[in-house]
């Protein structure tokens, strides 16, 4: 008897339920984003950056009260223009910028993390102090 009472499922709702499932994941996956990996004083910390189209209000990431961190993807998911990363030292009056690298496309596409960065040593302040990053850049497929 309970199969009298529910109502049989229309085709085209399960199409469509199968249409937005199959999409949303697609969107998932095609989100790229570069993961660092950044050390101070032998505590590590993960810092994600995902594409935006305007980088200037990208904050930068405190690295044990020393350094500043900022990774910035500018582009969006079908299209990265560059990756641009900046360590700043923390000093009393300001942040003092003492690295910056660019990296410009073509990058490549892969289903694994591919290694963008290697792995960087920055020195600063009068103990030079150190901060080793490398990142990696995950879920691109141009």
């Amino acid at each position: 008897m309970l199969k009298k009472i529910l109502p049989k499922p229309l085709p085209w709702a399960w199409g469509l339920a199968l249409m937005f499932a199959v999409g949303n994941a697609a969107q998932a996956q095609a989100q790229p984003q570069l993961t660092c990996q950044v050390t101070y004083a032998g505590a590590t910390q993960t810092v994600v950056a995902r594409p935006v189209l305007d980088p200037y209000p990208v904050p930068s990431v405190d690295i044990g009260g020393r350094f500043g961190f900022k990774p910035i993807v500018v582009g969006t998911a079908q299209k990265i223009d560059r990756i641009v990363i900046y360590s700043y030292l923390d000093t009393p009056t300001q942040p003092l910028l003492v690295h910056q690298v660019k990296y410009l496309p073509p990058f490549p596409a892969s289903k694994t993390p591919v290694p963008i960065t290697g792995q960087n040593h920055v020195y600063g302040g009068p103990l030079e102090r150190e901060l080793i990053y490398s990142c990696r850049l995950e879920g691109w497929a141009p």
